[in-house]
């Protein structure tokens, strides 16, 4: 670990920075979108821009760094990330922020790319899942602190959206400072989707449906904190509790992951989820009953990313890991895209519940279509690798996954062998 501190330490620092200034403005916008009188609809639109921009990002960064190189679009899409942070409170229109939330999501999305392609390539296969394991560690120290920095100003003004303009400005400069070369590019060709589907259809329904969790969760949380009346330090409390179980429950549920039908574990995850859900909606929960569904919800839909990852992975071989991964990235993104939407009408419907009602129906479906799949096929038969579940963020590159696919593998084949061989010279 103090190796990949020392090899990497200024490219982490920045996606710390980077984290502060994304995480800010997440929740920020739902604030302000209140304060500016905007509908829950209108809103819904401008989150779900994010997850739209971000698609198109990870489709299109690897041409450009192809074209230009590394250092030129990241600090490109650094100027622009700074530029809109700062133009939201310029310009307080819903339809201004639609179009800048999709250039800040494909400016993140190009940024995650870049910075990943670094970290991969100044980590060595002895240690490139813990470099990975720690990228996604400062990541949701990032989120998490952030949350943090909204008690400091009026969300009415303007130093709130200044704060991670300066934040993501600073971001660049250790790392374009640093004296790491630039590695070479490989983008990640996606499996068909056809063939994708063919090899675990639950694999591929559920990504789709956790990125409609995902959107929800993280880009209409602010929105519904402030229809529920939530104060700034209450909801900032409330988002950092999500991460906070993110972050924690990756490891346990990992640990589980590699010693049980990871299906059953799946659905069990989605039955959880579905019971979190249903609180809010049926009773009038008290604040610390909230930051308990926060923690439990954000410990579900996040190891449940690198679940099913895990779970695809378990039926294809080696050379295979990483297409695949790029496609289910691709498939939840697609789902990301419809779920500010749908919520942000749910809500308009029924009230502020509709935030967790439709983030449980989707749950619900998961469940279901998990169990109904285990009806329809018996578990096929796979080599049972101990540690093969490695921990993920949902905004991750496809390059990042396959990485970390790739890394996690090894290990697991590394610790099957030794176990072989200890039991061979026991017996």
């Amino acid at each position: 670990m103090l190796t990949v501190l020392k090899n990497s330490w200024a490219l982490l620092l920045g996606i710390t920075l980077l984290m502060l200034g994304n995480g800010m403005q997440g929740t920020l916008l739902g604030i302000r979108g209140g304060i500016e009188g905007f509908s829950t609809v209108q809103m819904s639109i401008v989150m779900s821009a994010y997850f739209l921009g971000f698609l198109f990002g990870s489709r299109m960064t690897p041409d450009m760094i192809r074209r230009v190189g590394h250092v030129r679009v990241f600090a490109a899409l650094g100027s622009l990330i700074s530029a809109v942070l700062i133009m939201y409170a310029v310009a307080p229109n819903w339809i201004a922020w639609t179009i800048e939330r999709v250039v800040i999501g494909f400016s993140f999305s190009g940024v995650y790319i870049t910075a990943e392609s670094w970290l991969n390539n100044a980590s060595t296969n002895e240690n490139r899942g813990k470099a990975l394991s720690l990228y996604l560690i400062m990541q949701m120290v990032g989120i998490i602190a952030a949350q943090l920095l909204l008690n400091f100003a009026d969300p009415a003004g303007y130093i709130l959206f200044i704060i991670p303009s300066v934040l993501v400005s600073i971001a660049f400069t250790p790392i374009l400072l640093s004296v790491s070369p630039a590695p070479a590019f490989e983008s990640t060709k996606a499996l068909s989707f056809r063939r994708l589907y063919e090899t675990s259809p639950l694999g591929c329904v559920a990504m789709f449906l956790l990125g409609g969790v995902f959107s929800a969760q993280f880009g209409m949380v602010s929105v519904w904190g402030t229809q529920a009346g939530l104060s700034v330090r209450d909801l900032s409390i409330f988002v950092a509790m999500i991460y906070v179980g993110g972050l924690v429950f990756q490891y346990p549920i990992g640990w589980l992951s590699d010693r049980m039908d990871r299906r059953q574990l799946i659905l069990a995850l989605a039955v959880i989820g579905t019971l979190d859900m249903i609180v809010p909606v049926v009773f009038s929960p008290s604040f610390p009953v909230l930051i308990v569904i926060g923690v439990i919800s954000g410990g579900i839909s996040n190891p449940l990313y690198s679940l099913l990852v895990a779970y695809v992975n378990d039926y294809l071989e080696g050379p295979d890991m990483a297409a695949a991964s790029a496609g289910l990235i691709f498939i939840n993104g697609l789902g990301a895209i419809t779920g500010p939407i749908i919520t942000g009408w749910m809500m308009a419907k029924v009230g502020e519940g509709g935030f967790f009602l439709f983030m449980g129906l989707l749950y619900l479906l998961m469940a279901i279509y998990g169990g109904w799949r285990m009806m329809r096929r018996r578990r096929r038969e796979i080599v049972e690798l101990p540690g093969s579940f490695t921990p993920l963020s949902p905004s991750a590159s496809p390059l990042a996954v396959g990485v970390a696919v790739e890394a996690a593998q090894h290990e697991a084949e590394a610790a099957f062998e030794a176990q072989q061989e200890s039991e061979a010279a026991a017996g």
